[in-house]
This record gives C-alpha cells, structure tokens and sequence, in this order.
C-alpha cells in the first residue's frame, strides 16, 4: 500500500511537472494539471495508510504498549523509592542517584512513546505525555536542586515528580485496559 501510495506521488509529480513545461509560462492548462494534484494526493493518502498500518503491526507484534508501561512501572517504583531515602541521603549525591536509577527507564519510555498514539489516539498520546513530561521536568529540577545543594527544593520536587509519573501510569493502566 505504502509502495503504490509513492509510486502515484512520482507520477503525480512527474505528470505535473511534464504538463507545466508543456503550457505557456503565464497559462496553467486547468483541465490536465488538476488531475495529477489529485492523483498525488491520493499517493499521499495511501502512503500514510499504508505507514500507520505497517507501523500498527509492528508494535502488535512488538509487545503493544508493554515496553512504555513496564518503563513507567519502573520509573514510579524508583520515584518511590528515591521519596522514601532523601531522608538518609547526603542532598548533594541526589543527582547521582537520580542518574543511577532513572537514565535507562526514561530513555526506554521515550523511545517506545509513539507506541501510544499508534495504538491509542492522538489524544491518549497528549494525555500521557502531559503528565510524564511534567514529572521529567520535576525530576530535572531535583537533580539541579541537588547539585546546587537546595535540600527544601529537592524534597518539594520529588514529591511532585513522583505524583506526576503515578498520574502518567495510571493513564497507561487505563489505556491498556481497553
């Protein structure tokens, strides 16, 4: 489908470009050069159709939005724990225990993250991503708070990091359940 969606788009163009050649400079010849506007708007369409159902495939087969709830899952689960042991940690070594448990998991989500709109909508994506990206800024903001040594900023910030990561997991938990 993609193929024959990019065969149509060349013709289109081609066809378009052959009749713009053809015709007086200052004269558009309507009536063939229409035509190939529509035909390449179609090749557009079923090129598009033809991605987002390959795309969809891909991800079914790859596992749904198993990767992105599994990365969310582990990134709550360390928010809680890093809430529970700023108590015991010295505020400057924050950042390196920001860095020890959440590079792999961040990274993770943000790589399978289209799954989401793929699967999903568009607005299931926003959604999620509203809540996540929130939360990354949060835990970014603790991680500068520790480097500077801000201990009252580095608990307000992990709080809210770690509400805005569960509200994001909860979303994904909703999503997967349909």
């Amino acid at each position: 489908m993609r193929t024959i969606g990019y065969i149509l788009l060349t013709l289109s163009f081609l066809a378009g470009a052959g009749i713009a050649i053809q015709t007086d400079e200052n004269i558009v010849e309507w009536t063939l050069f229409v035509p190939t506007v529509v035909v390449g708007a179609i090749g557009v369409g079923l090129a598009r159709f033809g991605m987002h159902r390959q795309a969809k495939h891909a991800i079914v087969q790859g596992g749904g939005l198993r990767p992105v709830v599994e990365a969310i899952n582990s990134i709550v689960s360390n928010m809680q724990l890093l809430d529970g042991e700023q108590e015991q940690l010295d505020p400057y070594d924050v950042h390196d225990r920001i860095d020890e448990l959440f590079v792999l998991d961040l990274e993770r989500f943000v790589d399978h993250r289209k799954r989401i709109a793929d699967i999903h909508s568009l607005r299931s994506y926003a959604e999620v991503m509203n809540e996540f990206a929130a939360g990354e800024r949060y835990l970014n903001r603790v991680w500068s708070a520790s480097v500077d040594g801000y201990v009252d900023e580095i608990r307000e910030y992990i709080g809210k990091a770690r509400s805005q990561f569960e509200r994001a997991q909860e979303i994904l938990n909703r999503l997967e359940t349909v």
